[in-house]
């Protein structure tokens, strides 16, 4: 098969004043997909412009005709799956069925407190994300769904007609511990990960290449262990959290070299950040761009 490229946009611009045009931009470089991060602030973007991941979205999806679009990630941390069903429905209607829901168990960034509870334990949110997948999934492809659970309950939620794609829009399942491997495992389309998180700093790129040959190992194990054959699922890697840091986008070779070396791991989509100036994510946009339209024909 071959490597896919897509690319994450920050939801950092306003739309009329270069938001739409770097989604436009997005499609015609050719991307596979483009995704944007579902939080209510990030990181060291916390104290400039945000905007909200399903808007924008909605947005997107009205100023394109064929890039795929999605969220890396969605998680439960300021979201219920009776109201995001809704709004994921009526966001893959208005795209025509182009909607990828990146999911994952969230984590203990603002996002955790910004509506005032305290922030969950790793149990915590691994216990919340399990009751929470299902729950989606369900409301996703049944008309009426009632459910009562520990964290999440609905009453007889409605959601006609249901998803453009069938039975539902594919979920992106970001996990790297048992329980969310499993839960890719049964209910994913596709698998994410970031790398590990411990070798960002003082790791190196052959580390982390190992370390994310052990999480595909995981994941083939989750799948066999539900009866499920791991070639069915996409594997998708979003760059700029392993020690590679921003150099696969220094140069084409320097970014074919990157990701042909985790294409050997068995994964079939690689994410680059569209570049943000001075920030983590700058890079030359030149390059960006050529690395978008030369790399996939050397990867193929």
């Amino acid at each position: 098969m071959s490597l896919r490229l897509s690319t994450v946009i920050l939801p950092v611009h306003r739309w009329h004043e270069g938001g739409r045009e770097r989604w436009q931009g997005a499609e015609e470089l050719g991307f596979h997909a483009a995704y944007t991060y579902d939080h209510l602030s990030w990181r060291t973007f916390r104290d400039g412009p945000w905007f909200g991941a399903l808007p924008t979205l909605t947005a997107a999806a009205t100023a394109t005709e064929r890039l795929r679009l999605g969220t890396l990630v969605t998680s439960p941390n300021f979201r219920h799956p009776v109201t995001l069903a809704k709004e994921l429905i009526s966001l893959d209607d208005i795209s025509g069925g182009r909607i990828i829901l990146g999911i994952g168990a969230g984590g203990n960034g603002f996002d955790a407190t910004t509506l005032g509870q305290e922030a969950w334990t790793p149990r915590d949110r691994a216990d919340r994300f399990g009751e929470f997948l299902p729950l989606l999934d369900r409301l996703l492809t049944e008309d009426a769904v009632s459910h009562t659970g520990t964290h999440y309950s609905a009453d007889e939620a409605r959601n006609i007609p249901g998803c453009v794609q069938h039975p539902r829009l594919p979920f992106a399942v970001a996990a790297t511990g048992p329980r969310g491997l499993k839960l890719a495992a049964r209910h994913g389309q596709a698998w994410v990960t970031t790398g590990d998180p411990k070798l960002y700093e003082e790791g190196t790129p052959e580390q982390s290449v190992e370390a994310l040959r052990g999480q595909v190992e995981k994941l083939g194990k989750a799948c066999a262990d539900t009866g499920r054959d791991v070639a069915e699922l996409d594997k998708i890697l979003l760059t700029g959290f392993t020690p590679d840091r921003g150099r696969p986008l220094e140069s084409v070779d320097a970014f074919v070299d990157f990701a042909g070396r985790h294409q050997e791991l068995g994964f079939t989509e690689i994410v680059v950040h569209w570049p943000i100036p001075d920030s983590d994510f700058a890079a030359d946009q030149a390059v960006f761009e050529k690395i978008a339209t030369e790399a996939p024909g050397q990867l193929a």
